[in-house]
């Protein structure tokens, strides 16, 4: 008896999920074009919410990407990066940013960051249809394979059970 509590505490312990946090916004990507010594593209234009990624490895120069206000910096300057920055609700404008060692030559860009509208969350009732793909069928895809498992253990130690009586 004491077995089968163990194994059912240890049961309901492995259905619980483990939660990690994801970065869920759009991404707008810009390199280095170490050739010509600039972004890759230069200006981008995003929406509040999204982000944007500083991405580059393998540069034989170092480069950072630093806002012009402090808006953002992604640090000392790197062989390879991969600096992401989020534009928060409220930030919105136009963002120049530079490569601290590269800015004299031309290595700068521009990010444009577009308001989100307001939503005016009321009582009325809308019909509104939401498609759910395919990847999100399931509200808690975490727990399909825990409870699967649980319920296939539970039975085994049930049909165990009454052999053994």
């Amino acid at each position: 008896m004491r077995k089968v509590v163990f194994l059912l505490a240890i049961i309901i312990l492995s259905t619980f999920p483990s939660v990690t946090a994801t970065n869920e916004t759009e991404s707008t990507i810009i390199t280095v074009d170490s050739t010509n010594l600039r972004f890759s593209p230069s200006t981008v234009t995003v929406n509040e919410t999204e982000s944007v990624r500083f991405f580059w490895d393998g540069q034989f120069l170092p480069h950072n990407a630093v806002e012009e206000n402090g808006v953002f910096d992604s640090g000392d300057t790197e062989a390879d990066e991969d600096y992401t920055f989020v534009f928060i609700r409220g930030l919105n404008g136009t963002f120049n940013y530079y490569c601290e060692p590269h800015r004299s030559v031309g290595m700068v860009g521009t990010i444009t960051v577009n308001p989100v509208p307001e939503t005016n969350e009321t009582n009325n009732t809308t019909n509104n249809t939401v498609e759910v793909s395919e990847e999100n069928e399931s509200f808690l895809p975490f727990l399909q394979f825990p409870i699967f498992l649980s319920v296939l253990i539970v039975s085994t130690l049930f049909k165990r059970i009454k052999t053994d009586e």
